[in-house]
C-alpha cells in the first residue's frame, strides 16, 4: 500500500499509511497506545506483520497498515504515533525550509518531544542533539548534524525541519530493571505505594550513577526547608550526590533564614512553634545576603555559614536560582528574567544530566521536565498527588512519584546513602 501511495496518488492511497514498529514494545506497552490512538482517533488498523521478541533482551517488530476516512484524519492519526515511535515504512529525506526572520519558525516546522529522535538528511538518519520537547529542528548548513532549539534562539536563515517526513522517534521504554522502585515507573499514583522499599532503591540507584560519575540534578521548593528537610538535603550536597541544584529565590531564602534564624516562615523548626515578629525573618535574611554582596560573599565573610546555599558554594556546586512575581527581594543571584533563567537551566542540562529528583515545587518541577531528554529518570516527591501526576504524565516510563512529605523523604534517603 505504501508504493501505491508513492507512485498513485488515487484517493485510496491517501487514505492509508504503512508504518513500523521497533524496539521492546509490548512489555513496554508501546504497540497497544498505539492501536489506542488509532482507534480512538477514527482509524483502524490491520497488523500485516509481528514478531515478538522471546528473551528480555530481545527486541520485537510490528508492520501496520494505517487507515482513516478522510486525509485529515489519518494525517492526525500518523502525527500522535509517530511520536510513539512508529515509523512510515517508506524513507525518504526530510524537509528543510528557512527561518523567515529571528525568533519565527517556519510554518509547517516540526514540533518536538523530549524524546530520542533522528531526522533523515542526504540518505542518512542523523540523531537529533539534545532532545527537548516544543522546540524545532536545526539542521547544519552542509546537512550533516541537527539539534532541538527553542524558537526564542533562531535566527533568520537557520535551516528548520517542516513537516513530518524523513523524522523517526525512539519510544522511551520500561526499564529493564529488577529493581523495586523503579518497578513502579510509568505506575498509577497512589500514597500507599512501599515508601521504604522505593527510597532505598531510589538511593542505591543515585549511589550506583556517582560511581559512574553520573550527574544528579535536584529540583527543590521550599517546603524542603519548611518540612525540616533542608539540613538533609545540605548533607546531600555535601556527600557529592549533588551536581546541580534548580530552585527559585523561595528556597534560598528560607534556607538562609533557617541558617541566620532557625525559623522558617517566622516558625521554629526545632520545636515546630511561631515566633512573635518571625514573619519578618525572611525578609532580614535577604537584606543581610545584600548588604554582604551577595551569598559567595556572605560565605567568604563568615556570615552564612551553614545551610543548603552555603553548602552548595562550599563544595561548588552549580546552581539555578529562577525569580517569580511572588519574590521578596529577592536575593542578588536570582535570575529575574524568565528567559535567561530558562536558558540558563537549559545550558546547565545540556552539560549533562543522568538523574533528576524533583521535591516539592510544582512550577519549577514542570519547566524542568520541559526541559529534560525524554531518557532521564525522574523522581518526583510531593505531599500533593496532582503535582506528582503531573510531573509523571511528562515524564511517563521514566518517572517514579512518592506521594509523601519531602522532610521525611529526604532524612530517609541520607539514612540510606550513609
Amino acid at each position: 500500500m505504501a508504493e501505491i501511495a508513492q507512485d498513485q496518488p488515487s484517493q485510496e492511497a491517501l487514505l492509508a499509511k504503512v508504518v513500523e514498529i521497533r524496539g521492546h514494545i509490548i512489555d513496554s506497552l508501546i504497540l497497544p497506545r498505539i492501536l489506542d490512538e488509532v482507534m480512538d482517533l477514527g482509524g483502524e488498523f490491520t497488523i500485516q506483520a509481528i514478531e515478538v521478541g522471546r528473551q528480555k533482551h530481545e527486541p520485537s517488530y510490528a508492520r501496520l497498515e494505517v487507515r482513516a476516512p478522510t486525509r485529515e484524519i489519518l494525517t492526525g492519526i500518523l502525527e500522535r504515533i509517530e511520536r510513539l515511535g512508529a515509523t512510515p515504512l517508506e524513507e525518504v529525506d526530510a524537509t528543510v525550509e528557512p527561518a523567515p526572520r529571528d525568533a519565527v519558525f517556519p510554518p509547517d516546522f516540526y514540533s518536538t518531544t523530549s524524546l530520542d529522535t533522528e531526522v533523515r538528511l542526504d540518505g542518512r538518519w542523523t540523531p537529533v542533539q539534545f532532545p527537548e520537547m516544543d522546540c524545532g529542528i536545526l539542521v547544519s548548513a552542509d546537512r550533516t548534524s541537527a539539534c532541538c532549539i527553542p524558537i526564542n534562539d533562531v535566527i533568520k536563515g537557520d535551516l528548520m525541519v517542516v513537516g513530518r517526513q524523513g523524522m523517526r522517534v525512539l519510544p522511551v521504554e520500561r526499564p529493564r530493571t529488577p529493581s523495586p522502585a523503579f518497578a513502579f515507573m510509568g505506575s498509577a499514583i497512589s500514597p500507599e505505594k512501599p515508601k521504604g522499599v522505593m527510597v532505598a532503591d531510589i538511593a542505591e540507584k543515585i549511589r550506583a550513577l556517582r560511581q559512574e560519575e553520573k550527574n544528579v540534578l535536584v529540583v527543590a521548593g521550599p517546603a524542603v526547608v519548611h518540612t525540616g528537610g533542608g539540613e538533609h538535603l545540605a548533607r546531600l550536597i555535601e556527600m557529592g550526590y549533588v551536581q546541580n541544584l534548580f530552585a527559585g529565590n523561595a528556597l534560598a531564602a528560607h534556607d538562609i533564614e533557617w541558617a541566620f534564624y532557625g525559623t522558617s516562615l517566622g516558625i521554629f523548626l526545632e520545636r515546630g512553634e511561631p515566633l512573635e515578629g518571625g514573619h519578618q525573618h525572611h525578609l532580614r535574611a535577604i537584606n543581610n545576603i545584600r548588604l554582604a554582596g551577595g551569598m559567595a560573599e556572605a560565605v567568604r565573610k563568615g556570615i552564612l555559614t551553614k545551610g543548603v546555599m552555603y553548602t552548595c558554594i562550599r563544595k561548588g556546586v552549580p546552581f539555578i536560582l529562577a525569580g517569580s512575581l511572588r519574590d521578596d527581594g529577592p536575593l542578588p543571584e536570582v535570575i529575574t528574567d524568565v528567559i535567561k533563567a530558562q536558558s540558563a537551566m537549559r545550558e546547565a542540562i545540556r552539560k549533562g544530566v543522568d538523574f533528576c529528583l524533583m521535591l516539592s515545587t510544582m512550577l519549577h518541577s514542570i519547566a524542568t521536565s520541559n526541559l529534560l531528554p525524554g531518557h532521564v529518570p525522574i523522581v518526583c516527591v510531593d505531599i500533593n498527588p496532582a503535582v506528582v501526576t503531573k510531573i509523571m504524565d511528562r515524564g511517563g516510563l521514566q518517572a517514579v512519584g512518592l506521594v509523601m512529605d519531602v522532610g521525611s523523604f529526604l532524612r530517609e534517603l541520607e539514612l540510606h546513602l550513609k
